[in-house]
């Protein structure tokens, strides 16, 4: 793999950004007036935020862009000290060429500590005049109220199953991948609306074979397929603990799961296996939920799963 193709089909403008319809309309705003207010870009990953951000920028100031910006990941600089350093310094010089104002990017802003965004704050007060800052971040909720209140909020949303499939299908063209449906969907669904996620399990997959199946996908991005999972809920309620547990042994070998990874990838397909009432599915989602806790915490992972393996058993009426 030479390069990322992330990064080499990332769009450059906001004209070429797909979904995010409502965003999109109001940045290509600003980029046609040639100035903005701080803004705040909050979602989950994979969905546009950074792209949208360096958009904006390059149409503001074409290819010279980084002349006028700094573009800072919070997580690397979470702490007091690279606010008060490398922001401050840059935000309080005068902008290069013609450019009205710089522009100052931080990804992953929720990062930060509650100390840093409070010295953030009083930058942007300070320098509201020649400085705008971009702040992403997966969870709004994490930054104080005061930053927030300076900022235009934009909300970015998972992308649609079906914007998804025609991203996918036009970097596998453009890249002379053969992808066929089953695989595409395959893509999908292991994305879960994250773009990046989705073509990076596409590169993934077209470095071992140039033509991508729907098995080398789950391969590669060590997912057990839908059908795999089923298996399991159906050995749960028909084949005792035993049987249970040895299919779950060979789910976490064969896919390379770890405990966590198999909750998570067994709760998503929950709701679409029909041999289970409403009310199991919602006593699994919490036990699911429950054991998920305990894992995090530093739970034993056999032990966690083997109790996993066993309620599910007991919820859904197996009697020996």
């Amino acid at each position: 793999m030479d390069e990322l193709w992330v990064e080499k089909h990332r769009p450059r403008s906001v004209d070429e950004i797909k979904g995010q319809p409502s965003v999109v309309n109001r940045l290509r705003a600003y980029a046609k007036n040639n100035t903005f207010p701080h803004l705040m870009l909050a979602g989950p990953p994979g969905t546009g935020k950074t792209t949208a951000a360096m958009a904006l920028t390059r149409d503001i100031y074409g290819d010279e862009f980084r002349n006028n910006l700094l573009e800072m990941n919070a997580s690397d600089e979470r702490k007091l000290e690279s606010i008060r350093t490398k922001v401050k310094n840059f935000a309080r010089t005068t902008p290069y060429g013609n450019a009205p104002f710089k522009i100052i990017f931080l990804d992953e802003a929720d990062a930060l500590t509650n100390d840093a965004q409070g010295a953030l704050r009083r930058i942007m007060e300070q320098h509201a005049a020649t400085c705008r800052f971009i702040l992403s971040c997966n969870y709004s909720s994490k930054i104080i109220e005061p930053i927030q209140s300076r900022c235009a909020v934009f909300r970015f949303r998972p992308l649609a199953n079906n914007q998804v499939e025609s991203q996918i299908k036009m970097v596998a063209k453009k890249e002379n991948v053969l992808l066929d449906e089953d695989a595409c969907e395959a893509i999908v669904q292991v994305s879960l609306g994250d773009l990046r996620k989705a073509i990076t399990a596409l590169q993934v997959a077209a470095a071992i074979s140039n033509k991508v199946s729907r098995e080398l996908v789950y391969e590669t991005t060590a997912t057990a397929p839908p059908e795999v999972l089923h298996q399991y809920f159906l050995a749960c309620k028909e084949d005792g603990f035993h049987a249970s547990r040895r299919r779950l042994k060979d789910i976490l070998n064969n896919f390379g799961l770890a405990g966590t990874d198999f909750i998570n990838q067994l709760h998503r397909v929950l709701y679409d296996i029909d041999l289970l009432s409403e009310n199991e599915k919602l006593e699994l989602t919490r036990l699911m939920a429950e054991i998920d806790f305990r894992l995090v915490e530093g739970g034993g992972e056999q032990l966690q799963l083997d109790s996993l393996t066993a309620q599910i058993s007991t919820i859904l009426n197996f009697k020996s």
